[in-house]
């Protein structure tokens, strides 16, 4: 764990480094507020700050309202060194900027015990935001395909289509499904099928532009939402997925398989709602399953 020490003091902060160096910390020391403000900036800085409350210029507890300032900063824990008791400071500024204080003179072994319980609360603080999102990621993704999921893609399209409309900008929809993959599931099993489903996202999104969403709207059946893109672009792409996906075939555990897929493709102009779009995209899609495997369909909304 990193911490920052600030303290005007040389002999505060040398006895502070070798406490903390001997407790195992990683200790960056500063000699005022301005120093270990311009610190607090660069990338990797500690999330512990030990600031001494009384230093010119900018003191450790206008350190801590910049840092609490800061809503794009990552949780820290923030203790200021004091030669104050908090009773005496009227206008409680420590109480609102600073996780803790410890007056001074202090003993190590009750130092020792405040950053452990720093430690702990960040600990704490980075587990509470991990388990956020995987809940983010669990309530808008798809768990086989890693893709967005149904609701996530049509918010997309919802999105994208309000943008086309005030930049009067073409949008293309994909629908696209992966030919014979219920025979693969009854014939191999639904783990081969599954893991057919998941090299052909993996060849798709390496195919896709950055700008491009994709998402699994049901069962074997993918949607692309591609901003900016025309009948001229949606061919070209449909031709560029199409190759990806045939060009070799995919090995699984359960022997190799040419894959192909089928698409329909609609383009929008800035009246459409989404509904209309991917009702259309799926005709389409249903036309060119019918022509054959490895077919696209162009629709006109």
């Amino acid at each position: 764990m990193k911490i920052l020490v600030a303290d005007d003091d040389p002999v505060n902060r040398h006895l502070l480094q070798i406490l903390l160096s001997k407790w195992g910390y990683d200790v960056s020391v500063t000699t005022d507020g301005e120093e270990a403000w311009r610190a607090l900036q660069n990338p990797g800085h500690p999330r512990i700050a030990i600031l001494d409350w009384m230093m010119p210029g900018m003191d450790g507890v206008q350190v801590c309202g910049k840092i609490r300032a800061d809503k794009t900063r990552a949780p820290m824990y923030l203790l200021l060194l004091t030669a104050k008791q908090a009773t005496e400071d009227a206008n409680g500024r420590f109480e609102s900027v600073a996780d803790d204080y410890l007056p001074k003179p202090y003993s190590a072994h009750e130092l020792k015990a405040r950053l452990r319980t720093a430690s702990r609360i960040l600990e704490l603080e980075d587990q509470i935001k991990a388990a956020r999102e995987n809940l983010q990621v669990e309530t808008t993704h798809d768990p086989l395909t890693g893709l967005w999921n149904r609701s996530s893609i049509l918010e997309i399209l919802h999105r994208e289509i309000h943008r086309a409309r005030r930049q009067s900008s073409p949008l293309a929809v994909f629908t696209i499904d992966i030919d014979h993959l219920r025979k693969i599931n009854h014939q191999h099993g639904q783990l081969a099928g599954d893991a057919v489903m998941r090299e052909a996202v993996r060849r798709i999104c390496s195919s896709v532009r950055i700008s491009d969403s994709v998402g699994r709207y049901s069962g074997g059946q993918l949607v692309i939402v591609s901003p900016a893109c025309d009948r001229s672009g949606a061919m070209k792409q449909a031709l560029r997925l199409q190759a990806t996906i045939s060009q070799e075939e995919f090995k699984t555990f359960k022997g190799n398989f040419t894959v192909t897929i089928s698409m329909g493709i609609v383009v929008s102009s800035s009246e459409h709602h989404a509904r209309e779009l991917i009702s259309s995209a799926e005709a389409a899609l249903a036309k060119a399953k019918k022509a054959g495997p490895c077919r696209f369909e162009l629709a006109c909304p």
